[in-house]
């Protein structure tokens, strides 16, 4: 499965790389600027994005809208800091925008939410394929 974290707290991307590491074999990216990761998302069409909501050079509703503009169509996980009602509006913004959320967390997430995040986008991939095949 490849994946793109999206965070521009290193000490946030290194977490979740170490996740992901215990987790399984992934093909990993992770960037903490969002010009450049939408770069990689075009380059390394990842199955999976995290995402933070919150970053300095664009936030990550706007990141989300250019990754939806751009034809996207892997999971998204949404993470933040910020007040759920914020994760929620975030969440109906992107869904809106045609991406599929898979989930909504507060930081730092944990291990077993993650491994719950990549078990749906492993369905959900799934069954993209019995559609299209």
């Amino acid at each position: 499965m490849r994946v793109l974290l999206l965070d521009d707290d290193v000490f946030m991307l290194d977490v979740l790389s170490d996740m992901f590491d215990q987790l399984g074999q992934f093909d990993l990216r992770c960037e903490a600027s969002s010009a450049q990761a939408l770069t990689t998302l075009r380059q390394h069409q990842p199955d999976l994005l995290i995402c933070d909501l919150s970053m300095p050079d664009m936030d990550g509703i706007e990141f989300l809208r250019l990754a939806a503009d751009s034809g996207f169509r892997g999971g998204v996980v949404l993470l933040s800091g910020l007040h759920s009602a914020v994760r929620t509006a975030a969440e109906r913004l992107a869904q809106a925008n045609g991406l599929h959320i898979l989930g909504t967390f507060r930081k730092p997430m944990e291990s077993a939410e993650l491994q719950l995040m990549i078990n749906l986008q492993r369905q959900y991939t799934t069954r993209l394929s019995a559609a299209q095949g």
